[in-house]
């Protein structure tokens, strides 16, 4: 079952870098329709509060009513009423429309109106600052336009990109020109007269005022100068959007935007709009008709804005529905092949495991006594398998009638007979172990080719994860792809370890001799809580042989991974090492853990010194330590601590510890943020809690250790 597991794993390693990718395609649609969503409901707020806004600075400009209460005044015919308290609470309702969605900062913002609504109307400043206080508002709301097309991914630019603010910014620019414009209609005139005169820069006859009215004169062209370069800045967004939009959007903006009304919004346009001032014949214009006349104008090209926000609503939803169906896709395609890997698996570990249990089955049947048991049953195949059994089957006959006959006769010649079926039987007995021996190696080799397979994948599993960690630049993604990196690391160990327990030669062996400190690090990563270890001192410039180097690192693996099950996880497992005066070298995993008992620790201790006398289905991680200990003439061996917890020692011959370093230096590994920091304090000073004691060659001394 380990292969199928591993199997399995191997598929869902595969695949979940895809299933990641298409999830974080998924989060990033549904923000995309959540800010489409809030800048539909924010092109309506901004509609509102520019219509506020233009019969506010109306109202201010025409003296906020003090004209109409002292009935004095060329403007008293064209005062101004307060603005309607309808208007104010429809802004207001839409604000707690909005409110919930909105960023922080715009949410700040948006709580302000009302300040903003009360100096406006009952305090001193101009017109002209009123309208730019509620223009900043206005412009904080057109802003999730200009973010939405920013943040539209590449699979959906086919859409009609930034196209939908240009317009939105030449309906606010319009607006705003209405109310500047009226604005400046409202001033009233507070007598004086002036003559007209020829300007020859604008080439236009123009109106001086007299001193008189130079305070409302002043206010008035303002005014009127802002209106003139809003007028200028629709026209730019207007171009910006006949360049950026699509055919469709700029024939619904022209089919839209058109009539009687607009041409007369146009000419009037011209007219007022053309130059900093007024004169004084464009002074008595009729302010209603110049309201109406703007206003349907900038309605309709509210409309023609508004359907494209709504047009980015579906295109956003229309985005997310694509992603949501590729993901499910995905991940049917990543669960049809996981089922599909272990049923493969699955079917292939029976036929080799179901024979061989029958086998066994028979071997003692025939073993123990033949005359009371039943010959076995093997159905549904005829191989190599099959055939066995039916000599098995044919051996069981024999016994029974082989001991018929001996019960049935007697005598001299009957203890011959005896013998020569015995002599018979044995050569069938060495026949059939033969054939055993035979099916045992092919198994063998069936084992060895999938776990050489399995090992495959997990290193192309490897290549294909550092090649997305390469491209990969969000930390979430990177850290989930991390983590898959490092639980193919450690699958790829598992992998290993049935290639020893087949006794298969893996490992590459290293020309030059490897730096001890490499050999600890390495060991480290291969396991999985590889942040609670923590390396001490090391004897500096201790090198491994390099044809050892691989399989110390991983005997080292297996002993800290002992250590990091069978340990409170807020506890550290510490490696260090230190050599002994004979040329020896010591190496120390030390836990924290409860302890092994004294007679487990003892046969734990028999099984590291005697790979032959593991225990078969547990202590996999010891009897690989066993192995690669065996191989290379190291001795390991477990010892309690008087404090609690268990240290393993290993004990490394001086044959595996060249005297001279390698040729080219070993380059200088850090470990990352957070790792413990190896410490080399000397060549031959030991660690904390490890005095030195020397100790005969290949054994370990028993106070080496703090046991």
């Amino acid at each position: 079952m380990v292969g199928v597991a591993l199997v399995g794993v191997t598929v869902v390693g595969a695949g979940a870098p895809g299933v990641l990718a298409t999830s974080a395609d998924l989060s990033e649609s549904q923000g995309l329709v959540t800010l489409a969503e809030l800048n539909r409901r924010a092109v309506t707020l901004a509609h509102s509060l520019a219509d506020e806004r233009d019969e506010v600075t109306a109202y201010i400009a025409a003296g906020r009513g003090a004209a109409a209460e002292d009935g004095s005044g060329a403007g008293a015919d064209r005062a101004k009423p307060a603005p309607p308290a309808a208007h104010s609470a429809r802004v207001d309702r839409q604000v707690e429309e909005i409110r919930a969605a909105a960023p922080d900062g715009l949410r700040r913002t948006l709580a302000g109106i009302p300040s903003l609504r009360r100096t406006a109307l009952a305090g001193d400043g101009t017109a002209l600052a009123a309208h730019r206080a509620y223009t900043q508002v206005i412009d904080e709301l057109r802003a999730l336009a200009a973010r939405l097309a920013d943040r539209t991914p590449a699979r959906a630019a086919d859409g009609p990109g930034r196209a939908p603010a240009e317009l939105g910014q030449a309906v606010e620019q319009a607006s705003a020109t209405r109310g500047l414009l009226l604005a400046a209609l409202a001033v009233p005139d507070r007598g004086g007269s002036g003559r007209t005169v020829y300007d020859p820069v604008s080439g236009r006859y123009v109106t001086e005022e007299t001193p008189g009215a130079g305070v409302g004169a002043r206010v008035r062209d303002e005014l009127t100068a802002a209106a003139h370069r809003a007028r200028v800045r629709e026209q730019v967004s207007l171009a910006d959007f006949d360049s950026t939009a699509d055919a469709a959007a700029r024939e619904s903006l022209a089919a839209t935007v058109t009539g009687p009304e607009v041409k007369a919004a146009e000419d009037h346009l011209g007219r007022l709009a053309d130059g900093p001032q007024l004169s004084r014949a464009e002074r008595r214009t009729d302010p209603e008709r110049l309201s109406d006349a703007l206003t349907a104008r900038i309605e309709q090209m509210r409309g023609v804005e508004s359907a494209l926000a709504t047009r980015q609503v579906e295109r956003m939803e229309r985005l997310r529905d694509d992603d949501v169906t590729a993901l499910e896709l995905r991940v049917a395609l990543l669960g049809g092949c996981l089922l599909v890997a272990i049923g493969v698996s699955t079917a292939v570990a029976r036929t080799l495991t179901r024979p061989l249990a029958v086998l066994r089955l028979g071997a003692a049947r025939v073993a123990a006594a033949p005359e009371s048991e039943e010959p076995i049953r093997f159905t549904g195949r005829n191989d190599e398998f099959a055939q066995v059994v039916r000599s098995l089957n044919t051996l069981h006959g024999k016994l029974l009638e082989l001991g018929a006959r001996v019960a049935r006769d007697g005598g001299p010649e009957a203890a011959a007979e005896l013998t020569a079926r015995h002599a018979e039987l044995r050569g069938e007995t060495e026949r059939l172990t033969a054939e055993l021996e035979r099916q045992r190696h092919g198994v063998h080799h069936t084992f060895v080719n999938l776990s050489l397979r399995t090992l495959g994948l997990v290193e192309r599993q490897l290549t294909v994860i550092e090649k997305l960690e390469e491209r990969e630049q969000d930390p979430e993604q990177l850290s989930t792809l991390f983590k898959l990196d490092h639980m193919a690391t450690v699958m790829r160990r598992h992998s290993e370890n049935l290639l020893i327990l087949a006794g298969h030669e893996h490992a590459h062996a290293h020309q030059e001799p490897v730096p001890l400190v490499d050999v600890l690090r390495a060991a480290v990563s291969e396991i999985e809580r590889y942040e609670r270890v923590a390396i001490e001192s090391l004897p500096q410039h201790a090198y491994l042989a390099g044809f050892a180097a691989d399989d110390v690192s991983h005997l080292l693996a297996e002993l800290l991974e002992n250590a990091t099950s069978f340990s409170p996880p807020e506890k550290r497992v510490r490696l260090s090492g230190w050599s002994l005066d004979d040329g020896h070298l010591i190496l120390s995993v030390r836990d924290e853990g409860i302890g092994i008992d004294p007679e487990r620790l003892a046969d734990l201790n028999a099984r590291l010194a005697d790979p032959a006398l593991a225990a078969e289905g547990e202590g996999l991680g010891l009897r690989v330590a066993a192995l690669l200990a065996a191989r290379h003439g190291v001795r390991v061996e477990l010892r309690a601590e008087r404090d609690g917890g268990v240290r393993a020692v290993v004990l490394l011959p001086q044959a595996l510890l060249p005297d001279a370093p390698p040729t080219v230096k070993p380059p200088v590994m850090a470990f990352a943020e957070g790792m413990p920091t190896v410490s080399l304090p000397g060549e031959a000073e030991p660690g904390p809690g490890a005095p030195p004691a020397p100790g005969a060659a290949g054994e370990v001394p028993a106070d080496a250790v703090g046991a």
